[in-house]
């Protein structure tokens, strides 16, 4: 009797955990920390990966390390436009989740799927296609070309796969679900790591396969986070349900989602455009600056990770609350999640600063590496804190879907800042390396300024969808849409 109540007393708790929160109504600060945390922990498992990755391929040499670095820059290019597309479906989701109105929830779900993955399809194709010209662009050294020729190729791939799981998450994000997505991140993170080892170095009748193998490793785990994201779709035991019976397009839902989508995605297609032309002048400094380069973004990534998930699960808050009509409530979330953001991201760019060094030398113990990596941190770690703010601004005007800004401050950043300056410090000025580390500071410090004094003008403070007894969107639209 006693084991069968703790049974249950376990099992409670479990559903209490998995049960989306009250997002309209809640205490603010908790539905912050209970949306993001989840979204945060996902994020550290994808980190962890790609920093084994990063730990196995070092044992290689720099060389085997350059390909992800250099081939990261050009997928993320790619990825952006599912993430971006991924986000238009999230905010019109959303806000049709908080304005009650679970059929436009699922047409919204269906339609965000199908278009996506689609266009993975045609972007995969054309990336492997040109794989060879992208890295004569990127001035690749000659030393890493083969492997890095081989790691995009394999990666590209995967794409669909890559695709298919950003929709997942992030049509489960906004009905308020981010608990399962991170479930699935786990698992297949478990799988990309005790894998990436084995195909790298080779076990028993399983070859050495170097960089290969760790692209291999990443598209396989890709795959079955995307199947099981799909699964959990189809069922529609879980809040949302996709429906491809007797499907069609609505050209209503498509437009909405790219009025949103596509500025995030231009947004981040220009940053990552940026970041390859910024990796090329990287390049040109030989294969030392790109470790160090390499191994920092990676530990960049990992200070900014907290941002990211604080900035996706406010979007969701904002979104679900605009779609409700409680713009004061929106506004609080955005200012709650700066407050945390802020208090975690002082304290651990604090720690880089002074112990930059030891980071770099525990993936890669090359004095030229350990040397240019210090210096690194040395300049950048506080604009870190910065850019991270501006992260968690721009999940009021991804929510609201008004996204423009969202374009306006990551082309600027890149564009407008850090390449002019770059190149202007490390080859006009001769700084070098340290060059490209200013225009870092500079732009991420401008940045965040502009994007506080746009979220103060309260523009976005506007929904895109009317309410459910004045909808946007009608039931007899639909029909006749799809007519």
């Amino acid at each position: 009797m006693e084991n069968n109540t703790e049974y249950e007393h376990n099992t409670s708790i479990i559903s209490k955990l998995s049960k989306p929160p009250d997002i309209l109504n809640g205490t603010i600060w908790k539905i912050v920390i209970k949306l993001s945390l989840p979204i945060i922990i996902a994020h550290l498992f994808q980190t962890f990966y790609n920093l084994v990755d990063a730990f196995w391929l070092g044992k290689l040499g720099k060389t085997a390390l350059a390909a992800p670095t250099i081939t990261f820059n050009v997928v993320f290019a790619i990825i952006a436009l599912a993430a971006g597309l991924g986000a238009g479906g999230m905010t019109v989701l959303a806000q049709y989740k908080g304005a009650g109105n679970d059929k436009m929830v699922n047409e919204t779900a269906t339609n965000t799927f199908l278009v996506v993955i689609i266009i993975s399809c045609i972007l995969a194709a054309l990336g492997y296609i040109f794989t060879p010209q992208i890295l004569n662009i990127m001035q690749t050294p000659a030393d890493a070309y083969i492997q890095t020729l081989k790691y995009m190729r394999i990666i590209f791939i995967g794409i669909p796969f890559v695709f298919g799981f950003y929709i997942y998450q992030g049509l489960m994000q906004g009905y308020g679900d981010t608990i399962r997505p991170m479930k699935i991140n786990a698992i297949t993170v478990i799988i990309n790591v005790v894998l990436d080892p084995i195909l790298i170095f080779g076990l028993g009748p399983i070859p050495k396969m170097g960089v290969a193998g760790a692209a291999i490793a990443t598209i396989f785990s890709q795959f079955i986070s995307s199947i099981i994201g799909l699964i959990q779709l189809l069922s529609g035991k879980y809040g949302i349900k996709i429906n491809f019976k007797n499907f069609k397009f609505n050209k209503i839902i498509i437009k909405s989602i790219f009025r949103i989508g596509i500025p995030i995605s231009l947004g981040q297609s220009g940053t990552a455009l940026g970041f390859t032309l910024l990796m090329g002048l990287v390049n040109t400094f030989g294969t030392s600056v790109v470790g160090a380069f390499g191994i920092g973004n990676r530990i960049i990534s990992l200070l900014t990770t907290p941002a990211m998930g604080l900035s996706q699960g406010t979007s969701t808050i904002v979104a679900q609350n605009i779609g409700a009509k409680n713009i004061q409530r929106a506004e609080s979330s955005v200012w709650t999640a700066v407050l945390i953001n802020g208090s975690i991201l002082f304290v651990f760019t604090t720690l880089l600063f002074f112990f930059g060094g030891s980071v770099v030398k525990f993936f890669i113990n090359d004095p030229d590496v350990i040397i240019v990596g210090q210096s690194m941190f040395k300049i950048t770690s506080y604009s870190v804190l910065f850019f991270s703010i501006m992260v968690v601004f721009t999940s009021a005007f991804q929510g609201s879907g008004h996204t423009m800004p969202v374009f306006i401050l990551q082309v600027a950043r890149l564009w407008i800042f850090r390449i002019p300056f770059a190149y202007l410090f490390a080859k006009h000025l001769n700084y070098g390396p340290n060059g490209i580390f200013w225009a870092m500071f500079i732009s991420n410090t401008f940045i965040t300024f502009a994007s506080f004094l746009w979220f103060k003008t309260g523009k976005w403070k506007k929904n895109i969808i009317k309410s459910p007894t004045s909808r946007i969107i009608s039931e007899e639209e639909i029909e006749l849409n799809q007519k």
